[in-house]
């Protein structure tokens, strides 16, 4: 047998310590602890990606980790038309099929999808198929035989729809394949082993299939571990999946690198396919569930669980698979220092680890709190007590303006880093309004005024004075803004009108001079806490109409879906990034002082670990 010299033309090193820059897959002696060690080899790990916008069973799958679709299922009930983009952090809304379907064939790519067959009473079984193309589906020629619970493989061009059965109940399971060439379905050669809800991976001329339920009535379902390869021409018996399992949670990769994960029974395992035989995976999902959908495009070493059912309804839950020389670590949402004082309505400024909250009620408040990264520290109070004010700045200089004391009013306030010192009013009292800048060049618009109404005027600040600027296109109160930093590109979102009319989706953009729309939020709420850039904004929390933790993240262009707060919250301030955030206060219902931290996704080169010999 060939030593490590012979396949590497190197000899293993013996050290007396780990190196301290050793190289992914580098291999040594450590003396001192008796070890033969490796640098970060096929690491396989699970990390939680942001949620669907609308939980979801029975929808279909495309794409790849980085740019994948998911579309239709079942939102218990009825099927949908949805469809949801993701980017590699979150979801953002796509085009409507148009046809509502669950349990469906899916495959292609972000840009050029196809879905094929599925169900959706009446009549039942349907055989339609359609195309999509980055931004809407166009109906395409239909299968031949209508069924649901059947699965995919392939291209938009290059397509199989396998197994699955059709209705009215009860029918057979089938072995049926048909091929799609970009306009027809024709039919194809069978498999072996008959199922419903089974896996696919791979394409048109090196296929997979596994698993699935091989009896028609769903209550008695008997789930095979049988998979079977195509090579374009003919399927030949592979090894078993080491569990019997259907309807997976997520189905991905190549035929000779296949990710299967979850399925009915409910569960978290997960399976690779390496060509030849079945491995169970060291990592697990977080949800149990089954019924979800993954990716098709996938290298194999990549790959996406997507909603699904986790009993007792659907889910929205995103996990991403990796197997890679890194380790990941999922962005997400963890608690922080609380403020001494809990309030809602508050202002705030700063960063993560650099924090201002300031004011805020019931009842009104002047306590000022500095964070440092842990914990929240008193320093000077604001000269008025209010709540319902605006904030923005840094820690060491910042702008508090507007809000409620004993009325509406305009006061404005401009911190140093040690006391506040009161500036010039702004013209309009108001409260529950936008405000986003520095403490010497800000804007503050729109908001709540007497007697029971909103404005729609906005109001530039220039260190000493507040003068009228362009009228927002929306009046509203309880929104949110972003703009940190900056006078000239700035983002309002969400809110409600008065009298109400229901909460709002919609955002505005202002670039200096004027406000134009934006896209909308993917959920409308009321009171919910802004941070970070006009084209890096984060909107937080709020009601929507009930309490709210989801969090979307925008662009520039399009607002998607991040991790939710651990806690729902209305009425919370916010500060910081969308890589490193801070929301602090709220009601939840009881008013509160807790303090949640953002961090985005991080990778880091996996830890040297022993080589077991024998």
């Amino acid at each position: 047998m060939a030593g490590y010299n012979e396949i590497k033309g190197l000899r293993v090193k013996y050290l007396s310590a780990d190196p301290s820059n050793a190289e992914n897959g580098q291999v040594w002696y450590n003396s001192t602890t008796g070890n033969l060690r490796v640098q970060g080899i096929g690491l396989q790990s699970v990390t939680s990606g942001a949620p669907l916008i609308t939980a979801r069973n029975g929808l279909a799958g495309a794409g790849i980790q980085t740019a994948a679709l998911g579309f239709g299922g079942d939102v218990s009930p009825p099927p949908t038309t949805l469809t949801e983009e993701y980017n590699g952090s979150g979801w953002s809304a796509g085009g409507a099929m148009n046809q509502a379907r669950k349990d469906f064939g899916g495959v292609g790519t972000q840009t050029a999808a196809l879905g094929f067959g599925g169900y959706n009473p009446p009549p039942g079984a349907v055989n339609n198929s359609e195309e999509y193309n980055g931004s809407s589906w166009t109906a395409g020629n239909n299968i031949n035989t209508a069924r649901y619970r059947l699965v995919g493989l392939g291209t938009q061009t290059a397509a199989m729809a396998l197994g699955g059965r059709g209705t009215p109940e009860p029918q057979p399971v089938v072995a049926t394949v048909e091929n799609y060439d970009g306009t027809n379905w024709t039919t194809g050669t069978s498999f072996s082993t008959a199922r419903q809800a089974g896996g696919a991976a791979g394409i048109n001329t090196a296929g997979l299939i596994c698993g699935g339920g091989a009896t028609p009535v769903p209550a008695g379902t008997t789930n095979t571990a049988n998979s079977e390869e195509w090579n374009g021409t003919s399927w030949t018996e592979g090894n078993n999946m080491n569990t019997t399992k259907r309807a997976f949670a997520g189905q991905n990769g190549l035929q000779t690198a296949a990710i299967m994960m979850g399925g009915a029974p409910n569960t978290t395992g997960i399976e690779t396919y390496d060509g030849t035989s079945w491995s169970v995976s060291p990592a697990t999902l977080v949800t149990q569930r089954h019924n979800g959908s993954g990716t098709s495009g996938a290298p194999g070493t990549t790959g996406l669980a997507v909603g699904g059912s986790a009993d007792p309804g659907p889910t929205a839950s995103t996990e991403e698979y990796n197997s890679s020389l890194n380790t990941f670590t999922a962005a997400a949402w963890a608690s922080g220092g609380s403020l001494n004082t809990a309030r809602r309505a508050l202002g705030g400024a700063g960063t993560q680890t650099a924090g201002l909250a300031f004011g805020g009620g019931p009842p009104n408040k002047a306590e000022t709190e500095s964070y440092n990264g842990s914990s929240w520290s008193e320093v000077a109070d604001l000269s008025t007590a209010r709540d319902g004010l605006g904030g923005c700045g840094t820690q060491t200089a910042a702008l508090a303006v507007g809000g409620y004391s004993t009325a509406y009013v305009g006061t404005t306030e401009s911190w140093n880093g040690s006391s506040w010192t009161g500036k010039n009013p702004m013209s309009t009292g108001r409260a529950y309004f936008a405000v986003f800048g520095t403490n010497t060049a800000a804007i503050g618009a729109t908001g709540f005024v007497p007697p029971n109404t909103t404005t729609t005027a906005s109001e530039s600040w220039d260190g000493t004075n507040w003068t009228s600027s362009t009228a927002v296109n929306t009046g509203r109160y309880g929104l949110a803004s972003a703009g940190s930093g900056t006078q000239t590109a700035g983002l309002i979102f969400g809110g409600d009108t008065r009298p109400r009319t229901g909460v709002l989706g919609s955002s505005e953009e202002w670039n200096g001079s004027s406000w134009a729309e934006g896209n909308n939020l993917n959920t409308a709420r009321i009171y919910l806490a802004g941070l970070g850039t006009q084209t890096a904004a984060f909107a937080v929390g709020g009601e929507a109409p009930g309490l709210t933790g989801s969090t979307e993240a925008y662009d520039g262009t399009t607002w998607s879906t991040r991790p939710s707060l651990g806690t729902p919250r209305t009425n919370a301030a916010g500060a910081g990034t969308t890589t490193a955030g801070l929301v602090f206060g709220g009601q939840t219902p009881p008013v509160t002082g807790a303090t949640e931290e953002f961090t985005g996704e991080t990778s880091a080169v996996a830890p040297a670990s022993n080589i077991t010999t024998s």
